[in-house]
């Protein structure tokens, strides 16, 4: 089952263009009845030029911005306004005059006369009023889908990304495990029978029963005992691991595989110069927060051998930007041949 699914509304409802063009007709003849004190003029008038708003308004929210703002033909787009205007003005002078009232501007003090500048500018700014108010509310609902669509977007590919890290976290841990294997029947050693079991019961944890995008971390922790078990096999007893936990670690959920990589690259670097490894390991509930991991391992350092960082630290301290930005904290130090690596990490 994905971990995300892109759902986000493209288009406003029907409904709603229905609702608001009622709640704004009903507000208009209110206002301008009783400004006026004549409601029934004002229902009758408001009758015809609704229509009229209604149809200029969408040709330029849903033709003219798309086929000439956006593609930067602004002049064509200003006389395409014009041509309306002036057609608005026509044909709602002349049906409020056949179908209302035989006088032009009842509204205004000397009743206007037909083409008269006053008339025609008080008619433009009123359009424009509508085309301005209802275009705007159009393009802000416009740029809040396209800005929850963006985040949806983002939150997708952050998920396909961390899914994608984690598929290259277990074909990494299983090579390195195989090779411990191997090692172990070239010298036909009494301990592979008993790897098999333990290779297989962490095969059944990361395959199986991984699923999500958290793990819990007791059982994250069982995971990494069976690790160091295995560990153990192949390197015939020469690891001396101990684990501290405090706080409460019930329900704690944190990444899952998040700490193995650690705990290899302890003894990938730890036994290189050492036929010992000595590994300290501990988790600190703090407040119900955070989640503090402590780890120490004994290093020797070499000069003539180079350090290099595998695919498997890259990787985890990637997944750990991608889910908590800049909020964790992941320190490394090597002190009086010790490798100290300390992580902390939100866990609400």
């Amino acid at each position: 089952m994905p971990l995300f699914t892109l759902e986000v509304k493209q288009s406003i409802s029907v409904k709603y263009h229905i609702l608001f063009w009622l709640g704004y007709f009903m507000f208009n003849v209110v206002r301008w009845g009783s400004y006026f004190n004549d409601y029934w003029y004002s229902l009758k008038s408001n009758l015809i030029e609704f229509p009229i708003h209604i149809i200029v308004v969408y040709i330029n929210v849903y033709y003219l911005i798309p086929k000439l703002i956006l593609r930067k033909r602004y002049w064509h787009y200003l006389f395409s306004i014009l041509f309306m205007l002036a057609m608005v003005y026509l044909v709602r002078t002349g049906l409020n005059y056949v179908l209302v009232t035989k006088s032009i501007w009842p509204e205004a003090e000397n009743s206007g006369r037909f083409l008269e500048l006053n008339h025609i500018v008080a008619v433009v700014l009123g359009e424009l009023y509508v085309i301005g108010f209802v275009t705007a509310i159009k393009l802000l609902i416009d740029w809040s889908i396209e800005k929850q669509r963006n985040e949806e977007l983002a939150k997708l590919q952050l998920s396909t990304e961390l899914k994608y890290l984690r598929t290259q976290i277990q074909p990494h841990f299983f090579f390195n495990t195989l090779n411990n294997l191997y090692a172990l029947t070239l010298t036909k050693s009494d301990n592979a029978p008993q790897l098999v079991i333990k290779i297989s019961d962490m095969m059944q944890y990361v395959l199986y029963e991984v699923k999500s995008s958290k793990a819990d971390l007791f059982e994250e922790i069982n995971h990494i005992n069976n690790f160091i078990d295995i560990a153990r096999l192949r390197f015939n007893e020469s690891i001396d691991f101990e684990t501290d936990i405090t706080g409460d670690i019930e329900d704690v959920e944190v990444p899952p595989l998040l700490f193995l990589t650690f705990i290899e690259n302890c003894f990938k670097h730890g036994l290189k110069n050492s036929d010992t490894v000595t590994v300290k390991m501990s988790f600190n509930v703090v407040g119900k927060e955070h989640l503090e991991f402590n780890l120490v391992n004994s290093f020797k350092s070499n000069p003539d051998i180079t350090h290099e960082q595998g695919i498997g630290i890259a990787n985890t301290k990637r997944r750990l930007n991608l889910l908590f930005g800049s909020n964790y904290i992941l320190e490394t130090t090597i002190k009086d041949d010790t490798y100290n690596l300390f992580l902390k990490i939100p866990i609400r």
